[in-house]
């Protein structure tokens, strides 16, 4: 646990002055105040920090098992009697510890730090890229409401080529609105639509009505046209539950990006276990080459395991790969690893 906090205290301050090197050029430029960049590293502290918790398990697992093998003392406690299982014991306790702190933190307090560090990053350091879809948008806001716009304005709040479609509950086309562009007016707290033409369908009769601007209101909220992209990393356990069961009535097209947050946050515990049974299993034989060749090893293995992740998480988002086996495969494959170097430990 000792090496674990030291592995913490060496490599974030090691990422907070990579990255205040890469973007301190962006941040004068946009001109963010001291105060908001001293707590954007606050909030990428936490955001990185526990996405990086099993790899740092791993590294300091590694670490400290071949100085113990280094100094012939695990010959020592097996050839006592110890069964590898009870030497293991205390390696699995204090990654149960690591995995409720990485558990808590994930479902609760890395939502709340993400929404700050996102905000700051299109505010200046992405400033003029969006953060969010803005062309084709289509949404369903329950079971008979439909609404699109073939692009979106997040900053001055306008939608455009609006059509909202009402059916009845024989799935019949009841009416039609459609607009030039859809605003929202904070001052007034409601919407302006122009061009505004509504079609209502009674008894296969066909009633028209326009208006240049109508002024009205909608059960929905502008942002609701398109959440932006880190919506999910923002929301805590329940949240996020239900934000996801709410995306999916309303027909998503980007679901699968939302059910990847929330498996990640209950995979990332479990894969503490897996990389410490592979660090203990592989560390614990004295070797020739020393700490150095475990070391190796380690980083090696990281490098895979976050390569395995990325590419199975893209496949999730882009290509339509169910996202629980997404997480699951990674997870499987270095857990069938695990188990082999476990069975294969010299005792």
């Amino acid at each position: 646990m000792l090496t674990f906090g030291v592995m913490l205290l060496l490599f974030i301050p090691i990422g907070i002055m990579a990255n205040l090197a890469e973007q301190i050029g962006k941040m004068l430029d946009n001109e963010a105040p001291l105060n908001e960049i001293v707590m954007y590293y606050v909030n990428f502290t936490i955001v990185i920090g526990n996405l990086l918790f099993p790899i740092f398990l791993f590294l300091s697992i590694i670490f400290f098992t071949s100085k113990l093998a280094g100094n012939t003392e695990i010959v020592a406690i097996l050839s006592s009697g110890v069964s590898f299982g009870r030497f293991l014991r205390p390696y699995l306790i204090g990654a149960s510890i690591i995995a409720a702190l990485m558990f808590f933190m994930g479902m609760f307090l890395v939502p709340r730090a993400s929404e700050g560090f996102n905000e700051f990053v299109y505010t200046y350091l992405k400033k003029g890229k969006q953060d969010r879809e803005t062309l084709n948008i289509f949404n369903q806001l329950n079971e008979n409401d439909f609404i699109y716009v073939s692009s979106f304005d997040p900053a001055r709040q306008i939608g455009y080529n609006f059509t909202f479609e009402h059916f009845n509950e024989e799935n019949q086309l009841e009416y039609k609105i459609t607009a030039a562009n859809i605003r929202w007016v904070p001052k007034d707290t409601l919407y302006r639509l122009t061009s505004y033409k509504k079609r209502n369908l009674i008894n296969d009769i066909e009633k028209i009505q326009t208006k240049r601007r109508l002024d009205t209101l909608f059960q929905f909220k502008i942002n609701d046209l398109t959440p932006v992209s880190y919506i999910a990393e923002t929301k805590n356990l329940f949240e996020l539950n239900a934000f996801i069961e709410d995306q999916k009535s309303k027909g998503a097209s980007n679901i699968n990006t939302y059910i990847m947050v929330k498996y990640k946050r209950w995979a990332l515990p479990i894969s503490a276990f897996i990389l410490t049974i592979i660090a203990v299993a592989v560390s614990s034989v004295k070797r020739r080459g020393g700490m150095g060749v475990n070391l190796a090893f380690g980083i090696g293995v990281a490098f895979i395991f976050i390569f395995f992740d990325k590419v199975f998480g893209t496949l999730a988002e882009q290509a339509g790969f169910p996202p629980i086996w997404a997480i699951i495969i990674p997870n499987l494959i270095f857990g069938v690893l695990a188990f082999y170097l476990l069975n294969n430990a010299k005792r």
